[in-house]
Parts: C-alpha cells; structure tokens; sequence
C-alpha cells in the first residue's frame, strides 16, 4: 500500500514538472486622450503588471489579478478626480469579469487593458461639521477644487482627529453622503461628525502576561489619569515603554465603552525583548594602536525594566604611545524611579575603574556618581548627579593622589537623523561638573561642549558638509593642582587627525609637561558618496591647548589634513582616513585610522 501510494505521488509530482507554464506573453495598456502621469500610475498600480513581473504566471492567476484591477484602476481614477472613467480587461478575447471562476483557462498568452477616464470632477458641495475649535481642514476640500478622491478621507479623519485632541475620544463619522453629478460634473460630499462626550483618561490595564511588572509598566508609562483624554499622550505612553529596550513591541488600545464616571481606559499589550545584549567595537590607528570595546547588557535586570550595563574598553593596543590603557563601567538605570518627578526621569548609580597610560602622565582611579536622567523630548536630555572620585596620578610634577566630590551635570541636544553616519541636523553635546578636592588644593569646575552641524546637498543628500567645534575650560582650579585626567590635550582622532596622540600640550620648562587648562578643537569634512557602497571624504581638523582657562589665549595650535574612504556596511560606514600635519611643531609623517562609523 505506502509503495502504490508513493508511485503515484511520484508520477504526479513528473506529471507537473512536466506541464509546460507560459506566461502571458502580451499585456498591453490602452489609455486614449489620456496624460501621461495617470497613465504611469495606472500601470504602476496594476496588479496585472505586477504579476508579470513577478512570474505569477498560470491562467488563474491572470484571471485573478485581472478581476483585482477593475477596483484598483478605478480607485486609482477617483484619487485623481475621474468618475466616469470605464475599464475593460481582455484576456485571450475574453472579457475577464465574463469569465465563469470554475473555468478559468490554464493558460492566457494576450492580455489587453483599456481605461478611458472620462472627465475631471470638481468639488460641488463639500460640507463638514461640526468641526472642533482650531481644526483646519485639507486646503483642496473645498467648492470648485479638483474632487480628488483621497481628499474626502482625509477631510473626515482631520475632523475627527481635530475632536479627539480636545477630549473627545470617541468622535466618529455618523453620516456620510458623497454623489457624483455626471452631467454637471461635480462631486458633492456631505459629512457629519458626532463628537461624543469630553473624556478622561482612566486606568492602565496589561492584558498579557510579560516579565516587566505590570505596576513598573504603569508607572513608566505615566499615563495621566484623571486627565483630559489627549490622543498625543498615548504616543508618550508608547515612547516610554519603548524607551526601556525591555518590549520589542507595545500596543495600545481605547477601551471600547467609557465608563460612567467619563473615564476611558487604556489597555495596554507589550511583547518582551530578550533581555540581554552583546556588541563590540574596534577601532585602529597607525600611532595610538588598536582600541577594543565591548558591552553587556540586561535590559529587565530585576522585573521593573531596569538596564544593567556593562562596559569594557582596552586601548593603546601595540601602539607607540607607552603602556595599555583600559577602563571597566557598569551603570544601572531605573527608568521613572521617583513618582514625584513624573515618568520622564530616570535614577542611575554608576561604578567606573580605569587605568590610563598616557604620554604626559598615568593614572588609576575609581568612581562611583549616582543621579537622574531627565527627558525633556526626543531629542532633549538632560542628567544631574553626584559623585566621588579617587585617583592615583604620576606625571612630571610627581606622584599625587586626589579626592574629589563631583556634581556633574550635562545636556544633550541632538537632531541628527543617524548616528554613525549623520547627513542632516546637529548635536549639542554639554557637561559642567563642579569638584572639591578634599585631600587638598585644586578646587573649581571642568567645562566641555562638542558642537556638530551636518548640511546634505541635494534631494538625496550624496554630498555632505559637516563641521564640529569643541570647547574645554577648567575653572577656579590652579593648572599644577588640577589631576591630569580633568586637563586638556590635542591630537589623534578625536580631535586632530594627523597629529601623534595627545601631542600638544603645556610645557612647564626644564621638559616638564602637562595638560592644558582650556581646549578648542576645530573640524570639517566634505563628504561624497561614490555609487551605492563607497564614498570619500576630505578633512581638515585644528586644535588648541592653553596654561590658562579661557580657549584661545596663552597657548598653542596645531593642524592637520588629509583624505578618507568610506565603505558601507550594514551597521556603518567602515572609515579609513591618512593624515598628516600642516602646521605645529607636534608631529610629522602620515597617520592612518580605521574604525566603524564617521569621525564625528
């Protein structure tokens, strides 16, 4: 039995394979006194040319797709102000609407389209109310103005969106008439909305299981009960929850009732993330050697959303500039921690270690900060905290140890529309942190501001003007009483390309050297994108490190300048820049660098 049974599956599967499948091998397009757009979008939108295309090719899915574009060709008229148009589909002869769907042929070799538009309607009437204070309607629906299809929809949802914005969350349409007058050739609309009553919003309620808490869930969405229903309160909602990287999807939905205090629930449905996380990073230069970078990452660490990152870098890797340099952070992050400040602040505590062997001077410390993060907007943010800083420090002014309390504060403003390869917006990137040292002298206030704009040229943005301006100023504290981590140096891919690492710096005489007490750093690139895959960049960076705090005065420049090559790849462009200096007594030669993303 299972050996007949075989046989004959097996002759069938032949039988098939045998069976010849011709395509239609014609599909034509007639469109008589008609302009060329419509008749583009006609044949774009067609579901014929798209089966062609796709080699969907048998009798039945001719048929199919044939008795698909009599809606889709007339719809595509409407939506260009055509109510009188016909559509004929031949298939073989046959007119395809003819064709019995228990007989459909097992080939079609001619298919033939014909669509005549008949004329353009305009708007006769186009009456919609009541609309709600401040609603603007679509400015084409209107008597007179080309009756464009999609207008209609959009004129209603604008209306009903306009009462939705103040409170009322179940306005909907409650009548609609639309009739086409072909003799006058006007289309007349009439619409009427029913606002409903002002809502509020009531509760938060989770309708699935997930491993976030459901009260860390409602207090991180922040929903304003009580509050008037604001439909834009429910993107907050969804932005806060996926801001947490603890849902790879959240869902809300309006009850579909009120309940009889005039409330109106929400209810929530959110899809768990996996809750760890893993990447590296690589980056090289000819000088500095090879720097490797690698996080961890629980997004859920104990059921309220909370991230724990771990963060571990190693640099200076067979470079030229003295030992290896390494740094170890872990930061806990407790999103919407404190009721009283609302949903949009977050607490964070932080342990940071490091060791760092650099030209002027090494150093190993630790620290640990604690604060919040505030966020203002999507593109706004703001953190405040306080911490404790320890460090045991050699450079030419010896072996010295420092105690400091910190307050650090930083603000960030960034609008750029990609991170590793920006060609639009700008980012404002802010810190100021106040410190006490008190195990001795050295009292004051480290400044930096890094300033990036980005310009595209052209629709496609294939030419990219960028620019970037760096601030640093250490204030109150004196320059030898200030712990070298916290001072200012110039060269190497940060801030001048071309240049050996941290190479300029103050000279204290007798070949003493130490960090500057101010900063400037200048940039910019232009930067071509060459086929799909490749671009290149030219670059030209100047840096300036002072004794003193204000930038610019009692001190020193340098520059360089050189050419890049950017190959796109699916998390960045991978770069390679070679540079060499053009001015400053610092460095000479050419310098090479690689790494994932754009320099800045």
């Amino acid at each position: 039995m299972t050996l007949r049974r075989f046989s004959t599956v097996f002759g069938l599967a032949l039988g098939l394979a045998a069976s010849p499948v011709v395509a239609f091998e014609a599909l034509n397009f007639s469109t008589p006194g008609m302009d060329e757009d419509l008749r583009t979008q006609l044949k774009n939108n067609s579901a014929l040319t798209a089966a062609q295309a796709e080699g969907r090719v048998s009798g039945q899915d001719a048929v199919a797709a044939a008795l698909s574009d009599y809606g889709v060709l007339l719809e595509t008229l409407y939506a260009n102000g055509y109510y009188g148009g016909t559509v004929s589909i031949q298939l073989d002869g046959h007119e395809a609407a003819d064709i019995p769907l228990l007989s459909t042929p097992e080939t079609v070799r001619s298919v033939t389209v014909t669509v005549t538009s008949g004329p353009r309607f305009k708007f006769g009437t186009a009456r919609l109310a009541p609309l709600a204070p401040g609603t603007v309607l679509p400015e084409g629906f209107a008597p007179g103005a080309t009756a464009l299809a999609p207008l209609v929809g959009e004129a209603a949802s604008t209306a009903i969106d306009g009462w939705r914005q103040i409170g009322h969350a179940k306005a909907d349409l409650s009548y609609q008439q639309v009739t086409a007058n072909h003799a006058a050739r006007r289309l007349n609309v009439e619409m009427r909305i029913a606002p409903g009553p002002e809502l509020r919003f009531g509760k938060l309620i989770t309708v699935n299981d997930s491993a976030v808490r459901a009260a860390a869930q409602r207090r991180i969405a922040g929903l304003p009960t009580g509050e008037r229903f604001d439909p834009d309160e429910l993107d907050e909602v969804t932005r806060r929850l996926t801001a947490t990287g603890a849902f790879s999807s959240v869902t809300l939905r309006e009850a579909e009732t009120p309940n009889p205090d005039g409330t109106l629930d929400i209810k929530l449905r959110v899809a768990d993330a996996k809750p760890r996380r893993f990447g590296f990073g690589a980056e090289i230069s000819s000088l500095e050697g090879l720097t490797l970078s690698a996080f961890w990452l629980h997004r859920n660490f104990r059921g309220g959303a909370e991230r724990l990152r771990v963060d571990g870098e190693i640099s200076d890797i067979s470079g030229n500039t003295g030992e290896i340099d390494a740094s170890l952070t872990a930061r806990l992050e407790i999103p919407a921690a404190i009721a009283r400040l609302g949903p949009d602040t977050d607490a964070f505590f932080q342990a940071a270690l490091s060791s760092e062997n650099e030209p002027t001077y090494t150093a190993n410390s630790i620290e640990l900060t604690t604060g919040l993060t505030r966020r203002f907007n999507e593109q706004l943010t703001g953190e405040i905290g306080i911490g404790y800083r320890y460090s045991e420090t050699d450079d030419d002014l010896g072996y010295r140890s420092f105690s400091l309390f910190t307050l650090p504060l930083s603000l960030t403003w960034d609008t750029r529309d990609k991170d590793l390869d920006p060609r639009s917006g700008w980012y404002v990137g802010t810190e100021l942190t106040p410190f006490l040292n008190i195990s001795g002298p050295g009292d004051g206030a480290r400044f930096y501001t890094d300033l990036r704009g980005y310009y595209g040229l052209g629709a496609d943005k294939r030419t990219v003007l960028a620019g970037r301006l760096q601030l640093g100023s250490v204030l109150g504290s004196e320059l030898t009483d200030t712990q070298p981590e916290y001072l200012f140096y110039s060269g190497g891919a940060g801030t001048v390309r071309g240049q050996p690492y941290q190479s300029l710096n103050v000279d204290l005489g007798g070949g003493d050297e130490t960090g500057g007490r101010s900063f400037l750093g200048l940039s910019a690139e232009i930067r071509q994108d060459i086929g799909e895959n490749w671009g290149l960049v030219a670059f030209a960076d100047a840096g300036f490190i002072g004794a003193d705090s204000t930038p610019g005065q009692s001190g020193d420049w340098h520059s360089g300048a050189g050419l890049g090559v950017r190959y796109q790849t699916g998390i960045g462009p991978l770069r390679l820049d070679i540079a060499a200096p053009t001015s400053g007594g610092t460095g000479s030669g050419v310098q090479l660098y690689l790494g994932i993303g754009q320099a800045f």
